[in-house]
């Protein structure tokens, strides 16, 4: 179970803020700005959702796993996880 409802100020809606609520999760989305009642939010965290956006991103790169070809799901946990272990090899390489 999360803790935390990450997401962008596209899922604003008083819907997912109870949904999320109903399930025991802080939602911390950015409130849009024609909201009447701008809520508060944790930025910090709010910040950090960019660095998942940014690591699909790079996974949907690998054709494998963006098209998903692996038929079940073990295999492509398999694959997603190959792919990111490669990004942070990549990214944790000292180049010079």
């Amino acid at each position: 179970m999360a803790d935390y409802l990450l997401a962008d100020k596209g899922y604003d809606t008083d819907a997912i803020l109870e949904q999320a609520q109903e399930q025991g999760m802080v939602a911390l989305i950015a409130p849009k700005r024609n909201r009447l009642v701008q809520r508060d939010y944790d930025k910090y965290l709010y910040k950090l959702r960019h660095l998942v956006e940014n690591a699909f991103l790079k996974l949907k790169r690998w054709r494998g796993v963006a098209t998903r070809y692996a038929k079940n799901a073990a295999s492509y946990l398999a694959i997603a996880q190959i792919c990111c272990l490669a990004l942070w090899f990549k990214s944790h390489v000292d180049t010079t």
